[in-house]
């Protein structure tokens, strides 16, 4: 993608012509998930269509693909907002999700494939980089990643589908919760126990840990919301 700066000096990426409304809709998830578009603010179509460098059809088009994932909703007094949630709302999320996950890490455990482990365990590998570099958004997106994969490892497509639609929702949550190096820091310590976990193939530590996991999520953004 080519950069140009906007009128405050921000650099704002051009949306390469192929699949349009994918791309825009990463851009425009990016920037709900660092809060350059923040919990319950309006999105300017024709302004940030014209940063792009886009039409405003793959741009409503991305649009509708956020609203899916939750992220956006339309009022039709003021277009699309980001998706704001309520306290009780990220609590009962993220419980469920802790619920869902215990048992995706039993069943990933169980059920992958011995090239499926080896993949979770590179990705692992790979974010780990990218916390020692501080690349938090890359690492963020790796870690998203690891969840949606182990459940789709589960053999349970009934679980991988409603995983998906509930990490979804809370991107910007769990982008918040890892903002101080030393809860980021203590999220990175879980993970490596899942990992090792995983390369046991225990499926009954590897659920309790990812438990955990999203449990201790619900303490390092309650304070936040």
């Amino acid at each position: 993608m080519q950069k140009q700066a906007d009128e405050t000096g921000i650099g704002v990426e051009m949306i390469e012509r192929l699949n349009l409304h994918d791309q825009v809709a990463n851009r425009i998830r990016d920037m709900i998930i660092e809060g350059i578009l923040e919990p319950g603010a309006r999105i300017d179509e024709g302004e940030l269509a014209a940063k792009f460098g886009v039409s405003r059809t793959p741009f409503r088009e991305a649009l509708r693909t956020l609203a899916a994932e939750g992220l956006v909703v339309s009022q039709r007094s003021r277009g699309s907002i980001v998706r704001k949630l309520t306290a009780e709302e990220v609590r009962g999320t993220l419980e469920f999700l802790a619920y869902i996950e215990k048992l995706a890490g039993r069943l990933v455990c169980e059920r992958a494939s011995d090239e499926e482990v080896a993949e979770l365990l590179a990705l692992h590998a790979e974010m780990l980089g990218y916390w020692k570099a501080r690349e938090r958004l890359t690492y963020f997106k790796l870690n998203q990643e690891f969840h949606t994969r182990v459940s789709r490892y589960s053999g349970n497509a009934a679980l991988a589908e409603t995983q998906t639609n509930l990490q979804a929702r809370l991107k910007r949550i769990r982008f918040m919760g890892n903002r101080g190096l030393e809860v980021w820091d203590d999220a990175v310590a879980e993970h490596e126990e899942m990992a090792a976990a995983l390369k046991a193939r225990d499926g009954e530590r590897l659920g309790a840990v990812m438990e955990r996991h999203l449990t201790n999520s619900w303490l390092r953004v309650r304070d936040r919301l």
